[in-house]
């Protein structure tokens, strides 16, 4: 094998493949980068036998052949090498020799023939969906996937096409984020709980372009593939939350209020929630919801913290708590300058929406106050 490569081509495949490479593995072939050449191009992958990478670039192909070499050290190579083009080879000694300009590197090689291929994926159901639509649909609801693995199902954001319109839900038994978006296609209904690793790791790599990404959906497998990349990844097993039922669509106590203050006043409540002193501990804020007023609290051996905001407001007077983080997910993932924030009792979900009829809805707990 012997190509000659523009370094920030071959960067940026290295960037979106070392996402998928094996970290902690008994099998030292997953934590290389397997390359390989086609005529003109140049095909690298990586697989830790839950999320495969692959990443196709043009280059000049002066031999074909194929090689696996360790991602961590060949990345930081090219990555540290002067910004032209950069001349790769495997030599009469199996080593894979990297030349630029006055730069030599020789690293050793595994075999190819002993890397695992990636799955291949009978699609059963497909959408295609623009690259900023779907990172905006990922970024506004990532955040509230689980990291309990005691309940694997909830570690992933459902794929839920129905009438047309794309869910994307995620929820760890505190919270629940949804985002939908209508589809311009008819697309046949069908869901798919895709892991939230994964879907951190595609947001990295994905564009915000209005080029399009095709998701394919199998029976334990998804695929998303764009224009020269292509993730393979598990799907998760399992009943995902019902999770239009657990919803309250009714509110005794209405706010409407600008979203950056809101957040602004829970970002500095929180400095006190968030005890130094007390690292293990994390107190609820207390949010006093009053006739035009919504008062934010943490009292705790720190100190004592309070905002007022003057507001709309609908209902009857409330007190509940919150996790201020659940909160601060939430405001910072809304583009809106107004939301309405509805709640029933102080034992019940507190629901967040847009103030015109909008795309997203998040669902956040109380924690019971102290007396």
């Amino acid at each position: 094998m012997k190509i000659v490569c523009e370094k920030d081509k071959i960067l940026k495949a290295i960037n979106s493949v070392t996402k998928a490479v094996a970290s902690k593995t008994t099998m030292p072939i997953l934590e290389g980068i397997f390359i390989q050449t086609n005529e003109n191009q140049v095909k690298l992958t990586t697989y830790d036998l839950e999320i495969g990478i692959e990443y196709i670039i043009e280059c000049d192909v002066k031999e074909q052949g194929a090689t696996v070499v360790n991602a961590i050290m060949f990345s930081e190579i090219i990555r540290k090498l002067p910004d032209t083009d950069i001349k790769i080879e495997i030599n009469d000694k199996n080593l894979l020799v990297i030349e630029c300009e006055g730069s030599l590197y020789k690293l050793a090689t595994m075999n190819p023939d002993e890397f695992p291929e990636l799955p291949q994926i009978n699609i059963e159901n497909s959408i295609e969906i623009e690259q900023n639509s779907l990172k905006e649909m990922i970024r506004k609801t990532i955040f509230a996937v689980s990291t309990e693995e005691n309940r694997p199902i909830f570690t992933g954001c459902l794929f839920q096409i129905s009438n047309n319109k794309l869910n994307v839900v995620a929820v760890d038994g505190f919270r629940l984020a949804w985002k939908s978006k209508f589809l311009q296609n008819k697309i046949n209904d069908f869901t798919a709980v895709i892991p939230g690793r994964t879907l951190n790791e595609i947001n990295k790599i994905i564009s915000d372009s209005f080029d399009n990404i095709k998701i394919g959906v199998a029976k334990n497998q998804a695929l998303f593939e764009m224009e020269n990349c292509k993730v393979v990844t598990r799907l998760l097993d399992g009943e995902f939350l019902n999770y239009s039922s657990v919803i309250p669509e009714n509110w005794e106590t209405r706010i409407r209020v600008n979203r950056d203050i809101l957040q602004n006043c829970f970002e500095r409540v929180s400095l006190i929630s968030s005890s130094s002193i007390e690292k293990e501990k994390k107190y609820p804020v207390k949010v006093l919801v009053e006739i035009g007023k919504v008062t934010i609290s943490c009292t705790n051996q720190t100190g004592d913290a309070k905002e007022e905001i003057y507001i709309e407001s609908e209902g009857k007077n409330l007190e509940a708590g919150f996790n201020p983080k659940y909160f601060l997910d939430a405001l910072r993932a809304i583009g809106d300058e107004e939301v309405f924030v509805d709640f029933g009792t102080s034992i019940s979900p507190c629901v967040i929406r847009p103030v015109e009829e909008g795309d997203y809805t998040y669902m956040i707990l109380p924690i019971r106050l102290k007396d």
